[in-house]
């Protein structure tokens, strides 16, 4: 009996010293490099993720080509701007500084530009000290327009019916004048004539005896009156006349 007691205490004796020879032996062996137990855990910001697989396209669908840079850069076109719907008149002048009414509203000094103008009929107005004012008739169309006036030039359209008085007789004709000339029309053509208006030596209108008297330089004089006996419209005549024949001996231009 004492025998087998004396034999389990020698075997738990024997248990007891391996256990703690081999808990010592653990204690000095240094943790093995990669063992996920004893390695310390890393901080977020050292750890790295691996992005995913960019995902393939489907079978038997092609996939969409790389954005090019030339593309990306143009822009979309620009819708087109709107049409105007008020006229602009540009105004000049051959006399710098002409006064400009548009349907007598005065617009400033020439060269003016008349802005917002409502599309339709108005009327210009130019004028200058020492020149005679020209007056237009516009047909204002949307947009911008150019209008020059020329106050320099003279412009001259006059006609009156005379007859003209011969020693025996006497022969019906037309006066026409043009800042070109005077001209007479008749059915005698022996009494014809056709002169310019610096070659004129005489021109007056005699308004009682109702007679118009037009001497050639250097040549015939001849005596006209109204068929009707108006003074009247030789008096137009002779003043017309007379008006641009005095601005072309100023200097001034003659018009067409």
């Amino acid at each position: 009996m004492n025998g087998r007691v004396l034999i389990v205490a020698l075997v738990a004796a024997v248990v007891v010293l391996g256990g703690g020879w081999y808990l010592i032996r653990r204690s000095e062996v240094p943790p093995v490099a990669g063992d996920v137990r004893d390695a310390e855990p890393r901080p977020e910001s050292a750890r790295t993720e691996t992005p995913p697989p960019a995902s393939s396209p489907s079978p038997g669908r092609k996939a969409a080509p790389p954005a090019r840079s030339e593309d990306a850069a143009v822009a979309p076109d620009r819708p087109d701007a709107a049409a105007p719907t008020q006229g602009t008149l540009h105004v000049s002048s051959d006399v710098p500084g002409a006064q400009v009414f548009l349907d007598r509203v005065f617009a400033g000094a020439a060269p003016v530009t008349i802005p917002n103008v409502a599309p339709g009929p108005h009327r210009l107005n130019v004028s200058a000290e020492g020149f005679e004012g020209v007056v237009r008739e516009l047909d204002v169309q949307p947009g911008p327009a150019d209008v020059t006036v020329r106050l320099r030039e003279v412009l001259l359209s006059a006609s009156v019916a005379v007859i003209h008085r011969h020693r025996v007789g006497s022969c019906n004709g037309q006066l026409n004048a043009t800042p070109q000339g005077i001209r007479y029309d008749t059915t005698d053509r022996d009494d014809q004539f056709s002169v310019a208006l610096d070659a004129i030596e005489a021109f007056d209108v005699d308004y009682l005896a109702k007679t118009l008297r037009l001497k050639l330089r250097g040549g015939k004089t001849y005596n006209f009156t109204d068929p009707e006996g108006n003074a009247d419209r030789l008096f137009v005549f002779h003043r017309d006349v007379e008006k641009a024949r005095a601005r072309l001996a100023k200097g001034d231009v003659a018009g067409e």
